[in-house]
């Protein structure tokens, strides 16, 4: 009888296999169907997660928000145990934010994350009980539906993939905080519904020839800061290249080079705010970019893409209570910070060093340009030590504010700050207030369109105390919310990826009035003989300056600009600064 309940139980065991085998056959992807040649579409893609959800009680998908295709944004959610409830979700565990195809013709994140939420749906992988995936199976629909074989031409396989730009051939990879597009703006209602602790976004790589599958750019560790840039740095980073190297998978942080060898060294990838990872981090979110290597074949691409996530699980899993507790105090922390750093720049007296795993560089004579070209032998591979430059320092600092005040003509950044949760409350009554107000002294602009812009940079400012009116209906935003180093980044002018350097503000740069200079001279000539300080600094100038003494226009311009007959809106940046401890912090109590 022993023996019979014995035989009795293998037989089960074997058909529960042999049924799990079944369930993985019957929800083969694209990509399988193809040997590995081929990622799926973005119909086949939905379409799988869509079956997938109707059959595992485990995977929900739902539709949010709108693109610039006309198509929907989905977002899929993987949860042992069934509860799609965020708010729910995010106290008891830890999430995951998978973004795939931002670049639809890097696809490898595209059939490696459906590869894995099949195999964990068929328990073919085992479940992280504390840990739950979300993830867009295709951000950049409009890309991806322009199918092609061509435009990635450095790229080795698949056979056919998306495009780069999206239906508004807007690069998304770039538009994070500028929001110009439907997808952007619907990223951001999922990220603030999700919440996620951990957030991955897979791409592939262009550069440098080398012997890696796999590259990690992680979000800069001295521009996360504090406790959990260290914490990123020292030990989330550690642990995955340590996880993949046991699996036999080598991985180097992303090889930030262009048509020289890196084995000369070379620096971590700056993740601006406009960059998914560098969004998330703004939230503490823990933020990689997989940047697989473009020229490795496309069935190792995928393979090594999927072991990463897997990794990054069981990583996530074991780092539960740390990246919880750790989040939560750094987010509290953050509320209340007395400085805030900006303008972060590459520190070259501080490096690590790796053993890289290269290919020989030879420069030979091209049969194309007769000139001399770069060329690696992949015959001729090495593991040499390499200077890796991924220590930054910040060239700004600014005082946090209590809040700013925006007033209420300002809507197109009023739309982005309620599309990132940002917390504001509208002045009761018309008022007049002391605030912190800047004067823009100076800025670059770019020569040539980005991104639908020509975005300033370098820019300048004085900050001075102003009396400003304000109406009722104004916006009052606290700085003493989660979204305090979203607001800093974006309403600060002299950051990477403010409002101001993206153009939104413009129309202050331009002049409006002016002077007919042969009525402005006898003004002119009346302010210099009544203001002996103006006077003085006129003559000066004059004296210091041989362009300016010979051109009699700016003279008279240098004056007008000193005289009441400039207009207040010139060059004032219409958002202002309610410094803390001020009389004008007084109004925060109405909120």
């Amino acid at each position: 009888m022993k023996y019979t309940v014995l035989i009795a139980i293998g037989i089960l065991c074997l058909s529960c296999e042999t049924k799990t085998e079944d369930e993985v056959a019957s929800y083969q992807t694209s990509y399988e169907a193809s040997e590995g040649k081929e990622t799926a579409t973005y119909e086949e893609t939905i379409a799988f997660y869509i079956k997938l959800a109707k059959d595992f009680p485990e995977i929900n998908i739902q539709t949010i928000g709108e693109t610039d295709s006309g198509y929907p944004l989905h977002m899929v959610t993987f949860n042992p145990d069934g509860d799609f409830n965020f708010e729910h979700l995010r106290n008891e565990k830890t999430i995951i934010l998978i973004n795939n195809g931002i670049h639809p013709g890097e696809s490898d994140g595209i059939d490696a994350t459906m590869l894995l939420y099949r195999d964990l749906a068929t328990k073919k992988l085992s479940a992280s009980p504390k840990t739950v995936l979300v993830t867009i199976p295709i951000y950049n629909v409009g890309g991806s539906l322009y199918r092609n074989s061509y435009t990635r031409a450095n790229q080795n396989g698949p056979l056919e993939y998306g495009f780069r730009g999206n239906a508004l051939n807007y690069d998304l990879n770039r538009d994070f905080v500028k929001m110009d597009t439907k997808n952007a703006k619907t990223f951001s209602q999922i990220f603030h519904l999700v919440k996620p602790d951990v957030f991955i976004d897979n791409h592939v790589s262009n550069g440098a020839d080398y012997q890696y599958t796999l590259t990690h750019l992680f979000t800069q560790h001295n521009k996360m800061g504090g406790k959990m840039g260290q914490y990123l740095h020292e030990q989330f980073m550690p642990y995955l290249e340590e996880s993949l190297e046991e699996s036999n998978w080598d991985i180097t942080p992303y090889v930030n080079v262009y048509n020289r060898p890196p084995e000369f060294g070379f620096s971590q990838f700056m993740d601006y705010p406009r960059y998914s990872t560098g969004y998330t981090t703004l939230w503490n979110t823990l933020g990689l970019m997989v940047e697989t290597h473009m020229l490795k074949p496309y069935k190792k691409r995928v393979k090594g893409t999927y072991e990463l996530m897997k990794s990054m699980m069981d990583i996530v899993e074991k780092e539960h209570d740390t990246i919880l507790s750790l989040r939560k105090e750094v987010l509290t922390e953050n509320q209340d910070i007395a400085e805030y750093y900006f303008n972060w720049q590459l520190d070259t007296t501080k490096t690590s060093t790796l053993n890289f795993k290269g290919y020989e560089a030879e420069h030979i004579t091209s049969e194309v340009t007769g000139l001399t070209r770069l060329k690696y032998n992949r015959d001729k591979p090495f593991t040499k030590e390499t200077q890796y430059y991924n220590h930054y320092f910040p060239a700004d600092t600014v005082k946090v504010p209590a809040a700013y005040i925006v007033k209420q003509s300002w809507g197109d950044v009023m739309e982005r700050l309620r599309a990132n949760d940002i917390h504001y409350f509208e002045v009761e009554k018309d008022t007049v207030l002391i605030v912190e107000s800047y004067e823009i002294l100076d800025y670059d602009t770019r020569k040539t369109p980005y991104e639908g812009h020509y975005p300033h940079f370098n820019t300048t400012v004085d900050k001075s105390f102003s009396k400003i009116a304000f109406r009722e209906g104004d916006f009052v935003i606290p700085t003493n919310q989660p979204g305090v180093r979203y607001l800093l980044e974006t309403l600060e002018p002299q950051g990477d990826d403010s409002f101001f350097n993206w153009n939104f503000f413009d129309t202050v740069l331009q002049q409006k009035e002016g002077f007919s200079p042969y009525v402005f001279e006898d003004v002119a000539q009346d302010m210099l003989a009544n203001d002996s300080t103006l006077r003085d600094s006129f003559l000066l100038k004059k004296a210091t300056d041989e362009d300016f003494s010979q051109n009699w226009y700016a003279q008279l311009d240098w004056i007008y600009q000193r005289s009441k007959h400039r207009e207040e809106p010139y060059l004032r940046y219409p958002v202002y600064r309610i410094a803390k401890g001020s009389g004008a912090s007084a109004i925060l109590s109405q909120d």
